[in-house]
């Protein structure tokens, strides 16, 4: 029962884009994910509300930092997978969603705000890993990029987040028009209409890329549940 969580205090990143995507292509999967919207501005829940339902995949709204550790406390039973939805400020919530995540996920795009923003989430997971001694996983996944150009902004942070070791996602999330589409109708990628939507297939083949890169990265495995059965959590085998 992994947690992962999406944070950059900058608003604006492309974080709840990278949610919809990893929490609809595990659910796709198979898995049973429920997101935790814990963003002022309830994206995910509204974009919840235009799809209605779909299988494997449950959204919890206004979460807060006095809710948080009950609401996966009393829903651990039926989800593989916990994605936390944080919005875009410091706060205590923040702290407390990293500290008990296994595995965080900085969504930046190519500009130097946004590596700020990103900035100040490593350094408060290098605080916490310091005050408890307990390492927290985490990743950038570079967002909107531009399929076709590379801009002098985006060579710029990755080479600012080389210079610090940070892991930089292979998959970047590229702009498309499909994730709009998704927000401002509602539903998933897969029921698209591939004729009406431009590069659809591109955009399914970049989500999917996301959620496997993400799963290798997990301290824990996710197993898919299988009807009657409860889900497995299995722990890695070196």
């Amino acid at each position: 029962m992994p947690v992962i969580t999406f944070a950059n205090t900058k608003g604006g990143a492309g974080k709840t884009t990278a949610v919809l995507l990893l929490s609809t292509e595990l659910a796709r999967m198979g898995h049973r994910v429920t997101i935790l919207d814990a963003d002022p501005q309830h994206w995910i829940s509204r974009w919840h509300e235009l799809s209605g339902h779909i299988p494997n995949l449950s959204v919890i709204s206004h979460v807060t930092s006095s809710s948080l550790e009950a609401h996966i406390r009393e829903n651990k039973a039926n989800t593989d997978c916990f994605i936390i939805d944080m919005p875009g400020t410091r706060s205590p919530l923040l702290t407390m969603a990293l500290g008990i995540s296994d595995h965080v996920v900085i969504p930046i795009q190519g500009c130097a705000m946004d590596a700020r923003g990103g900035a100040q989430v490593l350094e408060l997971i290098e605080f916490l890993t310091e005050k408890t001694g307990r390492k927290i996983n985490h990743s950038v996944v570079l967002t909107r990029v531009n399929a076709m150009i590379t801009t002098r902004s985006l060579l710029l942070v990755k080479g600012l987040l080389a210079t610090k070791n940070v892991r930089v996602l292979d998959t970047a999330i590229a702009e498309r028009a499909a994730y709009r589409d998704i927000f401002d109708y509602g539903g998933t990628l897969s029921g698209l209409d591939p004729l009406k939507v431009s590069n659809l297939d591109k955009a399914k083949e970049n989500a999917q890329s996301l959620a496997k890169e993400i799963l290798r990265l997990l301290p824990v495995r996710v197993v898919r549940s299988v009807p009657h059965v409860p889900s497995i959590l299995r722990r890695k085998v070196a």
